[in-house]
């Protein structure tokens, strides 16, 4: 096994049964964290440990809807127990409200928007109203998924009002908390992804509008980022070598914001 630059550590990671959640937590794995695997799908994190035990790695699954608080809180004391502490956490888990009904906000339906930020947004408040007593134990680290929608307006591609409106909510949430846990050594920063070849985006993975899109949102490349360039990100944020950053957006998106 690689001792890399998470030796050492517990790192959770949630949304951890398939996508972005699945290749951070592998590069947790591979960079010597023991990872605390979260997700609703309890079969995507046998799959996903399965990965990381196969390449010498460590890791616990902790199958929990994010939704449910009570379910959070217990299953974050459990990761704690088994692991004796906590040093990092990545919340990935969230997702597209469109088939709640999201879309543009003269459209969005009331239950569309409630439902949006509940996966987006709320569940990442649960899980770090949780996590953070016992990362203020290890001063340790938060990072949480954002997305360029966050920061920058959608035109009628990208028209889910609510799903931006979620994540400009995370970096709000993230940079008042990386304000307010600082002199206590806590550090919380955000990736804001552009689009990212996932599961979730298999819409625009499949529209040939969008595709033929991507040399002028993303630039860099004019193709899809990958996974694995959020986890690689995530896994810097995570480690010592980020130790005098919070606060930090992020972005990870091929030049998208840049222009």
């Amino acid at each position: 096994m690689q001792q890399g630059r998470l030796a050492g550590k517990i790192i959770a990671v949630t949304g951890a049964a398939s996508g972005i959640g699945r290749a951070s937590a592998l590069r947790c794995a591979d960079e010597g964290a023991r990872v605390a695997l979260i997700d609703r799908n309890a079969d995507g994190l046998r799959e996903t440990a399965g990965l990381i035990g196969a390449r010498g790695g460590e890791s616990e699954s902790y199958p929990v809807d994010l939704t449910d608080e009570e379910g959070v809180r217990q299953a974050v004391a459990k990761l704690v127990r088994d692991g004796g502490k906590l040093d990092g956490l990545f919340n990935v888990a969230g997702g597209s409200g469109r088939r709640f009904g999201d879309g543009p906000v003269d459209a969005c339906t009331l239950a569309g928007w409630e439902a949006t930020m509940s996966l987006n947004l709320t569940s990442m408040f649960v899980m770090c109203k949780y996590a953070t007593p016992h990362l203020l134990e290890t001063r340790g680290a938060i990072v949480n998924l954002g997305s360029v929608l966050g920061l920058v307006g959608g035109d009628e591609d990208f028209a889910t009002h609510a799903y931006a409106a979620a994540k400009a909510g995370v970096v709000g949430l993230s940079r008042s908390m990386a304000s307010y846990y600082a002199p206590r050594g806590l550090r919380v920063n955000v990736i804001a992804a552009g689009l990212i070849a996932t599961p979730m985006s298999q819409r625009a993975q499949t529209n040939e509008h969008i595709l033929a899109r991507l040399p002028q949102l993303q630039p860099l490349t004019g193709a899809m980022g990958t996974a694995e360039d959020i986890a690689g990100t995530a896994a810097f944020l995570l480690s010592d070598d980020a130790r005098f950053i919070t606060g930090a957006v992020l972005t990870v998106d091929g030049g998208w914001t840049a222009r």
